[in-house]
């Protein structure tokens, strides 16, 4: 280290602080404060560009939590604040620091003041905007506050003084990179009485003056040459990398300086939360309560069947007794028996309901522990009105402060203390709720904190699967990258579907402007412009009114976002921003009512809670590629799929359970376990015919079901002592085991057989029964079919007779891989039935660096007819597999196998109740 580096160490970065107390006493400990290398790296070359560039640059700071970004931004901050250019010419007048969170902000501002050398250098802002407002008037050196005081500062400053700022912004996320940063640009845009003074010399003509005010308001927005913006963040969205970061030569945008997930882990400034994560299933039947059997849309109420089992007493006592009993043998004795644990809820009802479930299982049970619960506002429940300071017993304030007690055990939270909250005690995470993307990581990293005698985290994930969570984290585990700039030509793409509605005219957009722009106009005088705009979106049709609001709202997103990184000259974008922003506030959608009434017309039967995983989620090693913004070509409202509720239930409970009981489900997947584990049953099944893989199950199945006799004698004699019964549930585990170990390129080595054929296309260029181009072919339906009626089998498609895949992408009529399953289902619905649909299970597979989709179907306990339209009989034609070919019966032979194959068919047949 050469001695110029040793001065700047000293002069610098070593600071000696005395600690303080939480209520910022001083304790009289002092100590030396150096900096860790990526910290010491960051600053020097934060400080040597912006000394050689001056004001006006953007640069991301992507460090990951434990870095020390606190003392990161506190040696940024003052070294910025004396920096000088080659002509010892002062490069920034102030230096603003602004957080997203009050706790942090706390420390920040403590940091700032221990590393103050001057008195009076820092500013903190904790009190009025008033104080912010008299700060930057004056110069203040280092200004600390909150992006939240700054849309009431827009209001009380017009204008300030032409200087040259640089702004840190501690966790850049969405809220800096909108209309919050479309203000605070405002705030520190170049303004002086000189300009009041041109403006009022000018003698435009009206048009110019309204036009020269637009390009004012674009230019305002856009980058500023007086603002250099310093953002940190550990979890950069794709808006935050291409606001602030820095463009590579490839298009791709990258941050200027990073440490990363992995490092920190690696050096242990952060524990690993997914070094130990478990994730768990419900499995659960639902029975119907009334006689009645109502029509429902089904996506709605499924939404809410399933809301209504996460919700039932049963479901969240059963989750409480294994968060409490796991914590109470696997956890309190951890991080020297002081080990505190957090459950993630979904809903502040949720939250409540957990706070009163832990309440009731603690006491009853004898435990030591206590719980505390945090959401915010109230919430109604049962006729009772709950606030987290009463079902606490002391003010929300104090919550995070009491958690510290050694009683408190375990927090319950509904968005609440998932960011922003650092308690090293936090060992262990029970989740109930869905987590994506950068919510997920931000969440599970409360855990990541460190403590001296902190050896490990666990998670308990009653909702994700540990792909979901693998995925979310790798973006952020290395370096983020952005793949490409947002295209600036979707504002005018979305410019032209919007204009192509005919609800507004670039006359109604120029009127509007023309009062908005006016400083003396009013709201009364906006909306009367907008009347006859709202009048002719209220007579589209519904559809293209949600279609209409949706693009609107994409506009409004993209401009806000681009007009910041883009220096746009285009007036008509801008008055088309100000016109749409104000327009969508008044277009207000009725929205469709759930049908909660469905709640009271059901009962959980059934309700079971399974382990799926356990262990070690690993992440790659590979920087994490984020896509731009994109635009939706069309929002269309989901369709409504009337369906009657016992349908629905049914469907749900074939998903989520079979027709057993709780016990001898457990027993099955026990069964399930043994054959998963067993090799030479897997090799058998993927490379023998089906036929002769049933026969090797069978014998395999049969071992396996002796080892049950003790675990569930009644299963097990109802399987030998009831051959239907028996034959159901071996058939059953033969489908679900092949479903799971059969693969399309091992298929693909044998010939067609009975039990397998491959077709090279699922669509027809000839419209069936009046339908669109690009129907579904019958030999699809017909081929599916005839396995249900024969012994099942696999079909794949995209693959040529003699085997060669040819690749379902290439077929005309397909969009995607969900569009090409949807449709495949739909048409397996439509052509054989809902019951035939239950048994057919279709997924897409590469092979040879084609995809193919391998149709898995298990055999059906009914018959099944092709609905065609065919004369061979009044319920469809009828096929069945015979060699590698699929024959269609005549009516008389169709007849004499279903009394064969399907005794119990033919006799309700014959009784009537199989009507033509």
């Amino acid at each position: 280290m050469g001695a110029d580096s040793v001065l700047d160490l000293i002069r610098n970065f070593i600071h000696e602080v005395e600690e303080e107390d939480e209520n910022g006493r001083k304790t009289g400990r002092r100590f030396l404060i150096f900096p860790r290398y990526h910290q010491l790296d960051c600053v020097r070359k934060l400080i040597a560009h912006a000394r050689e560039h001056g004001p006006g640059q953007s640069y991301l700071i992507q460090h990951s939590a434990g870095s020390g970004k606190t003392y990161t931004i506190a040696w940024l901050a003052h070294q910025l604040a004396t920096l000088h250019d080659a002509n010892d010419r002062r490069i920034f007048d102030s230096v603003i620091v602004i957080t997203d969170r009050k706790v942090l902000d706390r420390q920040l501002q403590r940091a700032m003041r221990q590393f103050e050398q001057t008195l009076g250098v820092v500013e903190n802002i904790d009190t009025t905007s008033r104080q912010l407002k008299e700060a930057l008037e004056v110069g203040k050196t280092i200004i600390v506050t909150t992006l939240q005081k700054f849309p009431v500062i827009v209001n009380q400053i017009s204008e300030l003084p032409a200087r040259r700022f640089a702004v840190i912004i501690d966790e850049a996320r969405s809220s800096q990179t909108g209309e919050n940063a479309r203000s605070l640009r405002a705030v520190l845009a170049a303004g002086s009485l000189e300009e009041a003074e041109r403006e009022e010399a000018d003698t435009d003509t009206p048009q110019e003056a309204f036009e020269k005010t637009i390009h004012r308001e674009i230019e305002r927005r856009g980058r500023l040459p007086n603002v250099s913006m310093f953002a940190f963040t550990a979890t950069p969205k794709p808006k935050t990398l291409e606001m602030f970061g820095t463009r590579r030569p490839d298009g791709k945008y990258e941050p200027f300086h990073r440490y990363t997930m992995r490092q920190a882990i690696e050096e242990g400034f952060i524990m690993d939360v997914l070094a130990n994560y478990t994730t768990y299933k419900a499995y659960w039947r639902l029975l119907k309560t009334i006689e009645d059997d109502p029509r429902y849309d089904k996506r709605k109420t499924q939404h809410l069947l399933k809301t209504f089992v996460e919700l039932h007493p049963h479901a969240i006592n059963e989750k409480v007794k294994i968060m409490v009993e796991h914590f109470a043998t696997q956890v309190q004795h951890e991080i020297g028996g002081k080990a505190k644990a957090m459950v993630v809820t979904r809903s502040r009802l949720h939250a409540v309901r957990y706070k009163l479930a832990f309440d009731r299982y603690l006491d009853e049970q004898g435990y030591p522990f206590k719980a505390l619960v945090a959401f915010s506002g109230t919430v109604q429940d049962g006729g009772r009105t709950y606030t987290e300071s009463d079902m606490n017993g002391f003010p929300e304030s104090q919550t995070a402060k009491m958690f510290e007690r050694p009683e408190y055990r375990f927090l319950i939270v509904a968005d609440k203390f998932q960011t922003g909250f650092d308690q090293p005690l936090l060992h262990t995470m029970y989740v109930d709720k869905k987590l994506g993307g950068v919510n997920a990581v931000q969440t599970l990293s409360r855990l990541n904190r460190t403590h001296p005698e902190k050896r490990s985290t666990m998670v308990l994930d009653f909702v994700n699967e540990a792909d979901e969570i693998k995925a979310a984290f790798e973006p952020y585990y290395e370096v983020t990258l952005l793949s490409e700039g947002t295209d600036p030509n979707l504002l005018y793409e979305i410019q032209s579907r919007l204009t192509a509605f005919a609800v507004f005219t670039d006359a109604d957009v120029d009127a509007f402007a023309k009062v908005y722009f006016d400083k003396k106009a009013t709201m009364d005088k906006l909306y009367a412009v907008l009347a006859p705009v709202e009048e002719r979106f209220r007579e589209l049709p519904k559809e293209e009114q949600h279609d209409f609001r949706g693009q609107l709202t994409d506009f409004i997103r993209l401009y806000a976002f681009l007009s910041q990184i883009i220096p746009f000259a285009d007036p008509d974008l801008e008055k088309l921003y100000v016109f749409a922003r104000y327009l969508l506030r008044k277009l207000q959608i009725d929205r469709d009512t759930l049908p909660w009434d469905v709640q009271q017309y059901i009962d959980m039967e059934s309700y079971r809670i399974q382990k799926t995983s356990s262990g070690r989620i690993t992440l790659e090693r590979k920087a994490g590629a984020l896509e731009p913004q994109r635009t939706k070509g069309r929002h269309a409202p989901a369709p409504e799929e009337l369906e009657p509720l016992s349908r629905i239930i049914a469907e749900l409970n074939e998903r989520f359970g079979i027709n057993l009981g709780p016990e001898h489900r457990v027993t099955l997947d026990q069964v399930m376990a043994k054959l998963d584990a067993d090799p030479a049953l897997d090799a058998s099944v993927r490379v023998n015919t089906r036929e002769n893989a049933r026969l090797t199950f069978d014998h395999k199945v049969e071992q396996v079901l002796q080892e049950i006799v003790d675990l569930n004698f009644e299963l097990y004699k109802r399987i030998t002592d009831d051959p239907a019964f028996g034959e159901a549930i071996k058939n059953m585990l033969f489908d679900h085991y092949v479903r799971a170990h059969r693969q399309a390129d091992e298929l693909l080595k044998r010939p067609p057989s009975k039990t397998l054929a491959f077709l090279p296309a699922l669509f027809t260029d000839e419209p069936m029964d009046g339908a669109d181009t690009f129907s579904v072919g019958t030999d699809v339906l017909a081929t599916i079919a005839a396995f249900l009626n024969t012994e099942g089998g696999d079909l794949l498609l995209g693959v040529a007779a003699d085997g060669t895949p040819v690749g379902i992408e290439q077929e005309d009529g397909y969009v995607d891989e969900d569009d090409y399953l949807q449709r495949l289902v739909h048409a397996v619905r439509k052509g054989l039935g809902e019951q035939a649909a239950a048994c057919v299970d279709a997924r897409i597979q590469m092979v040879r660096g084609k995809m193919v989709c391998l149709v898995s179907c298990r055999r059906s306990s009914t018959p099944v007819f092709v609905q065609s339209g065919s004369e061979a009989s009044a319920r469809g034609d009828f096929y069945v597999r015979q060699g590698s070919e699929t024959v269609r019966l005549s009516a008389e032979d169709a007849e004499a196998y279903i009394r064969s194959r399907f005794p119990q068919s033919a006799a309700d047949r014959a009784s009537g109740s199989l009507g033509e």
